[in-house]
């Protein structure tokens, strides 16, 4: 009896321990919900409900993998990006005229230019062996030598009978002229009377001792220039060469033109400078430059020759003018009825140099008559423009 108790309480006591061995056992091996520390894992691998929770960081892994991750952004993309090329094309088109209008413009400029440069004018005029002028001659009759080399080719020719005047009447008012001063004064009035047409040409009056001074601007008004011319006075000394200067550099190279017109100079004076701070040289320069043709008249009234009419001859052969020396005072009148006959008798001719180069030199020209016994007077160069 004793011994089945003592079974029966062993038996108990294995069932008890039995029990509690299995329940731990199977606690220890069972995949339970992870613990805290097994949760760190998943970080690396977001669950649906993190990326829903986080949409910033999803979407920044996102976009560099695929343009396109998400579709309202790319829609708006898309949406904007037909409506902007449009506008890109629409500035092109708007665009494109000007620019190669722009282009054409500087093909046209360069052209210009370039024809400009390569076309030298000159106006000439052809006497005859008594001097008288001879009006009806042709391109053909005549050649042309610039820098000694034979044009390449001629592009106009024409008679130029009326050609609109620029015309400078430079008178000397020194006191080496005082005592026919007044008649030179009314023979040059005559001579703006007679030459100045209304609206077509210009003219200016500059009278000079140690300065020049324009007594009357340009104008077609004659009785304007009349009055410029009569209210000089002579007094001081002459600086000739300053005042011819002047007159080509400040008025004649400066004044606009609409069309061709024939530029001259009339300067009246004993040729004697004694004040001038440019030289003889530096104003013919000038005036080649200014394509001025300079026709002097001397006040000397000697007939002989001197020091001073030999400078007046150097400035009007050098430019194509003529130099006037009156034996007396009444032939001064004559002077200027002369130039006014010149100034109707001209031809006017460009032409296409020889290997010219735009560098300011001087380049020579030598225009002759084909018939024997004609002489041709113009300017005997000119200075080619420097780039």
């Amino acid at each position: 009896m004793r011994s089945r108790r003592i079974l029966f309480v062993l038996g108990s006591l294995c069932l008890l321990l039995g029990s509690t061995f299995g329940q731990s056992t199977s606690q220890d091996d069972l995949p339970a919900a992870p613990s805290p520390t097994k949760q760190s894992p998943p970080q690396t691998q977001p669950s649906p409900a993190s990326i829903q929770a986080q949409p910033a960081p999803a979407q920044q892994e996102a976009k560099p993998e695929t343009p396109a991750s998400s579709e309202e952004p790319d829609e708006g993309a898309a949406a904007k990006q037909p409506a902007e090329a449009p506008q890109a094309d629409d500035r092109a088109t708007a665009t494109s005229p000007s620019s190669s209008k722009s282009n054409a413009d500087d093909d046209e400029s360069i052209s210009t230019i370039r024809r400009t440069v390569n076309e030298v004018n000159v106006v000439f005029t052809v006497t005859d062996k008594h001097g008288h002028y001879v009006k009806d001659l042709k391109k053909a009759d005549f050649r042309i030598m610039d820098d000694a080399k034979p044009a390449l080719e001629i592009r106009s020719f024409r008679a130029e009978t009326d050609l609109p005047l620029e015309v400078g009447l430079l008178i000397d008012a020194s006191n080496s002229v005082r005592d026919r001063f007044k008649f030179e004064q009314e023979s040059a009035v005559e001579f703006l009377n007679q030459t100045i047409r209304r609206k077509y040409d210009q003219a200016f009056v500059v009278g000079f001792d140690v300065t020049p001074e324009v007594t009357q601007d340009f104008t077609d008004n004659t009785e304007a220039l009349s009055i410029g011319v009569r209210s000089l006075r002579p007094g001081g000394g002459t600086a000739l060469y300053d005042a011819l200067y002047f007159a080509c550099r400040d008025k004649l190279l400066k004044v606009a033109h609409t069309g061709p017109v024939r530029r001259a100079v009339i300067l009246l004076s004993d040729g004697d400078d004694n004040q001038s701070h440019v030289t003889r040289e530096e104003a013919i320069e000038m005036a080649q430059r200014a394509e001025v043709i300079v026709y002097t008249i001397s006040t000397n009234l000697t007939g002989s020759g001197g020091h001073g009419d030999k400078v007046l001859q150097r400035i009007a052969d050098a430019t194509g003018g003529r130099a006037y020396v009156p034996f007396q005072l009444t032939e001064v009148a004559n002077a200027f009825a002369a130039i006014q006959e010149e100034l109707r008798s001209q031809y006017a001719i460009s032409y296409k140099p020889a290997e010219f180069k735009p560098d300011g030199r001087y380049r020579t020209i030598q225009i002759a008559a084909q018939e024997k016994g004609l002489h041709v007077r113009s300017r005997r160069g000119y200075y080619a423009p420097s780039q």
